[in-house]
């Protein structure tokens, strides 16, 4: 079929740690339950992260009772991983996520020397005394052991420990800490997921990892009377994503059928996007030339939005992919 679809997860497929029942019909659907009877291709395109591909899909699996495997799923930091042929063995500071779950990620990406803000806080509690100092850490000196890049992947835990310790490694001459500050970033930064806000269980949107950037420039503009801050970013609405995702629709396609010809996959393929915040999903998927397809049942529950307009708006995912299969009948009749 050249037909395939990606769909966002909070607050298209599941709210908070409840799966919504037309999530779950909707990726039977995609499974083949459908009335042409077809299997279309499909992947997890989310700003979501902190664990790894794999758990992802298995407890998304387990919550929608859909088989949903690891290279299904993208993770706002999937992409992340072709830097670690960059910093294979080079000191980086890994910033977000619980405990030491994203230090634990990046290292199966590849990085090799990987520290987090509670490692330092061990070595110097004075680093950030509002807290107790963390056992469960790494042991190096960091005062000869300098850094190479600041990594966020994941929503902080801790936003005035992190904006410290993330701070001083990108202002301390040569990106060792304890040495004096210097206005001119010392290393590169790279942050995943700018999503301001995201939807749970709470009736109102929650902070998401955007809003920690955007603490981290304001401090970084305060303390520094306005220097530059340059970054990096991942996660959607960013090309990256959308250039990950298609490669794996690649290989699913590849996995389905060996001989497929992806350059004529490309030519006819239409890609679906389906998301429920239109500066994030819609706006990544309308870049990326994809068909985007709006939802109600998240951050958004108007008629369109005004400044990323979607192609399509649904009250939910069961009607989104519903019209998908509609549209791609359609296609394929008259290709």
């Amino acid at each position: 079929m050249s037909t395939a679809v990606a769909l966002d997860i909070d607050g298209v497929l599941v709210r908070g740690k409840r799966a919504l029942d037309e999530g779950r019909r909707a990726l039977q659907m995609l499974s083949g339950a459908n009335r042409l009877r077809r299997r279309i291709p499909f992947v997890l395109l989310t700003n979501g992260g902190g664990v790894s591909e794999a758990d992802k899909a298995s407890s998304i699996s387990r919550l929608l009772g859909v088989e949903i495997r690891p290279e299904q799923v993208v993770l706002a930091h999937s992409p992340m991983r072709a830097l670690a042929s960059t910093y294979s063995q080079k000191h980086v500071l890994v910033v977000g996520g619980q405990q030491n779950r994203c230090a634990d990620i990046a290292q199966a990406y590849g990085f090799g020397n990987v520290s987090t803000p509670d490692d330092v806080v061990a070595w110097s509690p004075a680093a950030w005394p509002f807290m107790p100092p963390p056992t469960a850490a790494r042991s190096r000196d960091y005062a000869s052991d300098p850094f190479h890049a600041v990594m966020v992947f994941h929503d902080s835990f801790d936003f005035g420990r992190d904006l410290q310790v993330a701070t001083d490694v990108l202002r301390s001459a040569g990106a060792t800490l304890g040495r004096e500050f210097v206005n001119p970033q010392t290393v590169p930064l790279y942050m995943s997921n700018a999503d301001l806000v995201f939807s749970n269980d709470y009736p109102r949107p929650r902070f998401g990892q955007g809003a920690y950037h955007v603490c981290l420039r304001a401090m970084w503009d305060a303390l520094t009377g306005g220097a530059p801050l340059e970054y990096t970013l991942f996660g959607k609405p960013n090309k990256v994503q959308y250039q990950y995702a298609e490669h794996l629709l690649d290989q699913l396609a590849l996995a389905a059928d060996p001989n497929t010809d992806l350059a004529q996959l490309h030519a006819r393929r239409r890609i679906f996007a389906i998301g429920d915040n239109p500066a994030a999903d819609i706006a990544g998927a309308n870049g990326a030339g994809w068909t985007s397809v709006l939802v109600r049942t998240g951050v958004f529950d108007g008629v369109n939005d005004a400044t990323h307009p979607a192609h399509q708006v649904t009250d939910h995912v069961e009607e989104a992919v519903s019209w998908i299969i509609e549209s791609a009948a359609a296609y394929d009749s008259e290709n």
